[in-house]
């Protein structure tokens, strides 16, 4: 009798000479860009249309570059299954939330002047949200990778729904205090004209025309979102719970655990950035320094909305250290 001729592992293309079954996340995710770095020209059309120029400009061309990008993963391994599962269970979270304090009517306790900051900093919030959603998605749609895009578009997803709360929550405070906190062209007024809020409009503007790809990943995920999302999600959070705003400090403590999931892909991307290519160190570190100064601008102008602006930054600041020291080590 003659020994069983051991069965020869099968090779899943899709994972390379691994001779290993791919993860779920593998098969929806690995080389799904079919146009990166493509010949002539990424899509199949004119090589001189203005698509096929836009993206062999700035994805193709941008200063950020990797032998092969498939290499990163996020984290998280998000799949649209999983992440849409996910998010489920946070939004049935969130609901649960507010219910339990608008069933206590804590809205009506609260001390005019404390509203009045709510109208100045907190309903403008959901412009500067939606200029981060957009930048997201951006760097989501040239990301040279799909694993890449994913956990972008899946950042944009959050970004969005922590905007449909901010405007959720300027509602309910308006059937308390006033139809001005749910009034559109009230709060666009303050967005565009505030002088708190100019120096953040412009780093944000900004951000909007930073179009190579890797320079709108890092000014985005490793400079102005950790700044601004330290502002509000913690520093504003703590503010809020001092004047007996449980709500609103629920709300931005709760978008603060997608801050934290998406930290781990941004420390992760940059690492892999490096370690691919240690050239991109420096690139990545120029575009810091570039966009730095526009972040400390913007929280030293939104941080007069606290009684000391300057333990705020400081508080900021620190808070930005620890997460650089993390994609730096």
């Amino acid at each position: 009798m003659t020994a069983a001729t051991p069965r020869r592992l099968k090779t899943w293309s899709i994972a390379g000479e691994t001779r290993r079954k791919p993860t779920e996340y593998e098969v929806v995710t690995g080389r799904f860009h079919y146009h990166f770095n493509r010949k002539p020209a990424p899509f199949d059309l004119d090589p001189n249309a203005p698509i096929n120029q836009w993206y062999v400009k700035y994805r193709e061309g941008s200063a950020l570059q990797a032998p092969d990008w498939e290499g990163f993963r996020d984290p998280a391994a998000l799949n649209y299954r999983r992440y849409i599962a996910l998010q489920h269970d946070r939004e049935v979270y969130a609901e649960g939330v507010v219910d339990r304090y608008e069933s206590q009517d804590l809205d009506a306790r609260l001390d005019e002047q404390w509203v009045q900051t709510l109208a100045r900093f907190y309903t403008p919030y959901r412009y500067l949200l939606h200029v981060l959603q957009i930048t997201s998605l951006y760097v989501g749609q040239l990301g040279p990778s799909a694993y890449i895009t994913n956990a972008a578009f899946f950042q944009g997803a959050d970004e969005l729904r922590a905007l449909q709360w901010v405007a959720y929550r300027a509602k309910w405070l308006s059937l308390t205090h006033g139809t001005h906190l749910a009034n559109t062209e009230a709060t666009r007024q303050i967005w565009e004209d505030d002088s708190a809020w100019q120096p953040a409009r412009e780093a944000l503007e900004e951000l909007l025309v930073a179009y190579d790809w890797g320079e709108s990943f890092v000014a985005l995920n490793l400079v102005l979102k950790p700044a601004l999302d330290a502002l509000f999600k913690e520093e504003f959070a703590d503010l809020a719970i001092e004047h007996g705003d449980q709500l609103t400090a629920a709300l931005l403590q709760e978008a603060q655990v997608d801050t934290v999931r998406n930290q781990n892909w941004h420390v992760a991307l940059a690492k892999y950035a490096v370690g691919a290519n240690p050239d991109n160190r420096g690139v990545i570190e120029d575009w810091v320094g570039k966009w730095r100064p526009l972040a400390d601008r913007a929280v030293e102008g939104l941080a007069v909305a606290f009684p000391d602006p300057v333990a705020v930054t400081t508080r900021v600041a620190t808070a930005v250290a620890a997460f650089t020291q993390r994609w730096q080590g």
